[in-house]
């Protein structure tokens, strides 16, 4: 992994405390936490590897599935192991460069998978609201400037994050009570004004994301009036199957996400044991899920697992 090295002062090791109040108790969080992460990297693989290999999975649906399956392993690989390392083997340093390069790939994994969602929202509307353009509309060609559009916005809006950081002095404490770190969490050690990096990150990443729900909302509002316009009972039911597993993953990304930023902008009654613990379950919890969620509802796929595991058994 590339690390940021941007600062002529760099300053030394920061400490990552873990979760204030539950030190004691980092062994046992560890355990779970370490099996739903290897849920997610299992799962993510299988997903990866069925789409790669069997052709008729080669689609724009799942292509852009294969891509938030690798920003998935993305977001829980950027932070779960050295979470780990904190819980198992007390190894709370980290370096100037390793917590700007984690918190680029958090955050950067967090922007891109929520521009995934909103471009597999709009495979759905196309291919419901325009079936007989599907294969004209989203065309390899097109599905390439997608994910070239997507990925570039992503890093565009993430990469000032790294510069505001570097350009603040820390004077004070580099104790970070989290397990790991994060844009706002960090620049609030420095003994410098940091309004810039709030105004940023609610400005950029954030505003960002909620255009992305608004595209999705419309899109999806577009798919429900067409689907209830179809003739017959059957024809409905079909077209909502189709969009059944994507919708559960959208709910999932997005609840968290939205019950998370009102936590901290209104909840303060809130311990803040309870968003430590609530922020480590969101980098895990839905990589685990989403390909279970697509393998349990996406037919296709359902069908080429169980043909993958009876060969082995056989």
């Amino acid at each position: 992994m590339v690390l940021f090295n941007l600062s002529s002062d760099n300053p030394g090791p920061f400490i990552l405390v873990g979760i204030p109040g539950l030190e004691h108790a980092h062994m046992w969080i560890g355990i779970p936490f370490c099996i739903i992460y290897m849920v997610a990297i299992v799962g993510n693989c299988i997903l990866l590897y069925l789409i790669l290999v069997e052709r008729s999975l080669h689609e724009p649906m799942f292509f852009f599935l294969s891509m938030l399956a690798m920003t998935d392993l993305t977001l829980s690989t950027a932070g779960a192991p050295k979470t780990l390392s904190i819980f198992w083997l007390g190894a709370r340093e980290i370096t100037f460069p390793g917590c700007l390069t984690q918190m680029f790939f958090l955050h950067y994994s967090f922007v891109l998978d929520s521009a995934i969602l909103m471009a597999m929202a709009f495979d759905r509307y196309v291919a419901i609201c325009s079936p007989l353009r599907y294969n004209t509309t989203l065309t390899p060609k097109t599905i390439i400037k997608i994910v070239v559009g997507i990925s570039f916005r992503s890093f565009c809006i993430i990469l000032p994050v790294v510069f505001l950081l570097t350009r603040l002095p820390f004077c004070r404490t580099r104790i970070i009570p989290h397990t790991y770190c994060e844009h706002i969490g960090v620049a609030r050690l420095a003994c410098a004004d940091i309004s810039i990096n709030i105004w940023y990150g609610f400005c950029g990443p954030i505003l960002t994301v909620m255009s992305d729900m608004i595209l999705i909302a419309v899109s999806y509002t577009l798919i429900l009036y067409a689907v209830f316009h179809l003739p017959s009972q059957e024809a409905r039911q079909k077209a909502l199957g189709t969009c059944g597993s994507h919708v559960c993953v959208i709910l999932m990304f997005y609840i968290p996400a939205v019950f998370s930023a009102l936590a901290h902008r209104f909840g303060h009654s809130v311990s803040h044991t309870f968003h430590i613990m609530f922020a480590n379950l969101y980098i895990v919890v839905p990589p685990s899920l989403n390909p279970i969620i697509y393998g349990a509802k996406t037919k296709q796929i359902r069908e080429k697992v169980t043909i993958l595991f009876s060969t082995k058994r056989t």
